[in-house]
């Protein structure tokens, strides 16, 4: 897991660093018990204060999706379940309103958007089961 911060973005270093695990373990690429970077490695990794690292990391431990083994570190807890959902609507969510800005600007009623994602979505869907073995 590699996490970058924006400076341009407007939303505070430790915010970004949440929103990063969080999404990292919605998506499967952090799974349970997986230990996270150290505070004072990705605080050296990102060039920030460890305060900052810490304060995120605390904000992680308070919403239970990781938890803090004295001597050992962080981890990713398997108390999670209910993060995985949001997250992976909040990034299909900002994924969609990019698309929907796009259509904005290519002048496309809302009509033939939701059109076009029904064609997408069936033809994924075709391409899904063309590539599924058979069960004999």
């Amino acid at each position: 897991m590699r996490i970058e911060l924006n400076y341009k973005s407007g939303q505070s270093p430790y915010l970004q660093i949440v929103e990063q695990i969080k999404y990292a373990v919605a998506a499967g690429s952090i799974e349970s018990h997986d230990p996270l970077p150290s505070i004072r490695s990705l605080a050296q990794e990102l060039r920030i204060n460890h305060n900052t690292v810490a304060k995120a990391y605390t904000e992680l431990e308070r919403s239970g999706i990781i938890a803090t083994r004295a001597g050992k570190g962080c981890y990713v807890t398997d108390n999670h379940s209910p993060l995985k959902k949001s997250a992976r609507r909040q990034i299909l969510s900002d994924a969609v309103d990019g698309v929907i800005v796009e259509a904005f600007h290519l002048k496309i009623d809302h009509n033939t958007y939701l059109q076009v994602c029904e064609e997408r979505w069936s033809a994924f869907e075709k391409r899904r089961k063309e590539k599924r073995p058979t069960k004999n």
